[in-house]
């Protein structure tokens, strides 16, 4: 008979960072991935943030695979639906163990974002572990369905930005006035809209729209 077993054992998993975390910093990024990146090239779109005032850490999904079958390429995922529950306590904990390596300043303006299914993960991130941040970014990703107000109550001056693509291949009107709607509910502030020409892909550009620019150097694309 075909049985299903499960087991405890220590992973190790390595992240990115980019620029120094000095007394000058005034941002700290946690920025999540989605399917098929590596943290190592994701963190390259944020190399355009002034240095001194910006420090950017890009955790790495554990899953990785070929991307193609000339096994060259290498993405990775968060997770699938395949024992979800389980997936997401792995991830939660890997993200808690970066947080605790990082040992991260209270002073400093923390902004988590996630794109594309990082959006799911940042967020069930700060709803399940209550963790602490001033902004949070979710770039073209869907919002997970099982949030109420509740979950993100302990932030109550929270920013919340959604950034998506006019010609997102992945998003239709309807989805997105759902979107839009769920996370004007849940969120405890009114959600920041921004739009770029472009589809399902990440946009640096927008990225100085986020925060003033004595905060983050508007880059010169």
């Amino acid at each position: 008979m075909n049985k299903t077993k499960q087991v405890n054992y220590q992973s190790t998993n390595t992240y990115s960072t980019l620029n120094r975390l000095t007394e000058k910093t005034r941002n700290i990024w946690i920025v999540c991935h989605g399917i098929g990146f590596l943290s190592k090239y994701f963190i390259n779109y944020f190399k355009d943030l002034k240095p001194d005032f910006n420090y950017v850490i890009a955790p790495q999904a554990p899953s990785k695979y070929y991307q193609t079958k000339a096994y060259k390429y290498v993405g990775a995922s968060w997770l699938t639906k395949e024992n979800r529950e389980l997936e997401t306590e792995n991830v939660l904990n890997y993200l808690d163990a970066v947080l605790k390596n990082e040992n991260l300043p209270t002073d400093k303006n923390i902004i988590l974002m996630g794109f594309s299914q990082g959006v799911s993960v940042v967020t069930r991130w700060i709803a399940q572990r209550k963790i602490n941040c001033d902004y949070l970014v979710l770039h073209s990703g869907s919002i997970p369905t099982e949030f109420n107000p509740d979950s993100f109550a302990h932030l109550p001056d929270l920013i919340t930005t959604v950034i998506y693509g006019t010609e997102d291949e992945y998003l239709t009107q309807k989805k997105l006035n759902t979107q839009l709607n769920y996370a004007n509910k849940i969120f405890p502030n009114p959600v920041k809209v921004i739009t770029f020409e472009g589809k399902h892909e990440m946009s640096k550009q927008s990225l100085s729209d986020l925060f003033p620019s004595d905060d983050i150097e508007t880059p010169d694309f």
